[in-house]
């Protein structure tokens, strides 16, 4: 259990430089704040398959499928993995040759915001596993919250994102 959500950590710290040739360079504004739109998406996406392949596995009581967990996790790395290089890849586009830093550091924000919430959701799934941890109620609540916060934070900078990059064009 631990090996997995540290294989998810690790992936998207790993995730942390952008590709350089990147088949969006030339696309208007509004077309990469879309993609980061789309991406966000597939970060949602990528959370509720997680959560799901953890549900499974503390269903499957005794005899633990954690080879089945673990396949998930490693998929589910791949796409937040790559899903961060498209989403770093356009913060440096907009901050480079866009010359947009408030859209760039909006962007920012949004990576920064889902690495937070997945480091959290690791650490939740780590210590919501029985036999894994000392469970702590009152931990688990306060991970919970923090995650609905980042959740939150993340639309507004969303909402942020698609208000300045409509009045930019």
């Amino acid at each position: 259990m631990l090996t997995a959500a540290a294989e998810v950590l690790a992936a998207a710290d790993s995730s942390e430089s952008a590709e350089s040739a990147w088949a969006w360079r030339d696309a208007p504004i509004a077309t990469l704040v879309q993609r980061v739109q789309q991406l966000q998406n597939e970060r949602a996406q990528a959370f509720r398959r997680l959560d799901q392949a953890h549900r499974q596995y503390l269903l499957s009581d005794l005899h633990h499928d954690f080879p089945s967990y673990r396949s998930v996790v490693h998929e589910v790395t791949q796409a937040f993995a790559a899903a961060s290089r498209e989403v770093l890849a356009v913060e440096a586009e907009l901050a480079g040759p866009r010359a947009q830093p408030v859209l760039a550091r909006h962007v920012r924000s949004l990576q920064e915001l889902e690495q937070t919430r997945l480091a959290t959701v690791a650490l939740l799934q780590v210590m919501g596993t029985p036999g894994v941890s000392e469970q702590d109620p009152e931990k688990l609540h306060q991970l919970k919250i923090k995650v609905i916060k980042t959740m939150e934070a993340v639309s507004e900078v969303l909402q942020e994102l698609r208000f300045d990059a409509e009045s930019v064009e």
